[in-house]
């Protein structure tokens, strides 16, 4: 049995979807005047992640400064358990909690991200952001849970095909640097880190519920506008590195300003005690507020170049010789999965992605 198709997806036919687009470009400025747009989520998300480096500091001196007090009473063993334990159960909390928490945070932005791009508006003018964003995960939370463990096929099929290609230095549009390994590879990282998220987008978009489907779909789209899409890489790259390096350096002034501030006694410990501050709020920030403008670049892009497009099953062949995950995308598409079948919300637990 095939997932039911919506009217905008057609899973038989050239163009593999009908979808509507309320963007006529891609670019920086469309991606930032989308997450203004949708700045609340990106707000909770800096918040999560604020209150979480906030318990990662308090953890750390609990489980280091406990643990070193236990070596120093001539129980050593002790202080090695704790401290042990003190890190297995922030790996934990971190793990199965926190990072879910932020996906499905996540997810809803993706989704409510979708509808701007796709309709210009968040459930025609009468949903909330939040609201919206949470009916589309409840709605679609089998699809959502799996997406742990698609995210990690569609990682590996997009390296493996990645890995192919000959030509991405010549993308670069700065000379001299062509030649410059890490640059080839942080374009490819860029791209690969995106891509994920942004087939999610592809399968909100087009309806189908047999997400693997349409995620098998959209990795051969993905394939056949590999240069378009790695162009935008290039930027992102570019524009990462940049808008880091300023966000670091303002985090750093106050830094400073609380060193200057402390005893001359406690100046070692709060110059260090400042600097771990100003690179948890700058990693924060980065995580909350730049990466999903870069996220919303290369998605946009995906969305504009696949429009109208017909799909070359060309690639399906070339997918399949080089990346078994490929393969199985598409045995589990052709089983027909969809998060409305018994038991799908269990049939792949979450797995890292």
């Amino acid at each position: 049995m095939n997932g039911t198709a919506t009217s905008f997806s057609h899973p038989d036919a050239p163009v593999r979807h009908s979808y509507p687009l309320a963007i006529q470009e891609a670019g920086f400025g469309t991606a930032l005047s989308l997450v203004v747009r949708t700045m609340p989520y990106a707000a909770v998300r800096f918040g999560i992640l604020l209150g979480f480096s906030v318990v990662t500091v308090v953890w750390f001196l609990l489980t280091f400064g406990i643990g070193a007090w236990l070596a120093s009473a001539a129980i050593p063993a002790a202080g090695v358990i704790w401290m042990i334990a003190g890190l297995g159960l922030y790996g934990w909390v971190w793990w199965a909690i926190v990072r879910y928490g932020l996906y499905l945070v996540q997810a809803g932005h993706i989704a409510v991200l979708t509808e701007l791009i796709t309709k210009g508006e968040i459930g025609n003018g009468s949903t909330g952001m939040f609201a919206y964003g949470k009916q589309v995960v409840t709605n679609r939370f089998g699809q959502v849970n799996i997406l742990f463990a698609l995210d990690l096929l569609v990682k590996g099929v997009v390296h493996a095909f990645n890995r192919t290609l000959d030509w991405i230095a010549h993308l670069v549009p700065i000379p001299g640097l062509q030649s410059v390994v890490g640059i080839v590879n942080a374009i490819v990282r860029a791209a690969t880190t995106y891509i994920d998220e942004t087939i999610f987008s592809y399968n909100l978009a087009r309806g189908d519920e047999n997400p693997w489907r349409s995620s098998k779909d959209a990795l051969i789209y993905y394939c056949q506008n590999s240069k378009e899409i790695l162009k935008t890489a290039i930027w992102v790259v570019i524009l990462d590195k940049v808008l880091t390096a300023v966000v670091w350096a303002v985090m750093l002034a106050p830094a400073f300003l609380l060193l200057a501030a402390l005893p001359s006694s406690w100046a070692p410990g709060g110059f260090i005690f400042g600097l771990v501050i100003a690179a948890l709020l700058a990693s924060n920030i980065r995580q909350a507020f730049l990466k999903p403008i870069f996220l919303v670049m290369i998605m946009t892009k995906f969305h504009v170049v696949v429009r109208n497009e017909a799909i070359d099953l060309g690639w399906d062949q070339r997918l399949t010789s080089v990346s078994r995950k490929f393969q199985d995308i598409k045995d589990k598409a052709a089983a027909g999965w969809s998060p409305a079948m018994p038991g799908a919300a269990g049939a792949l637990p979450p797995a890292g992605g």
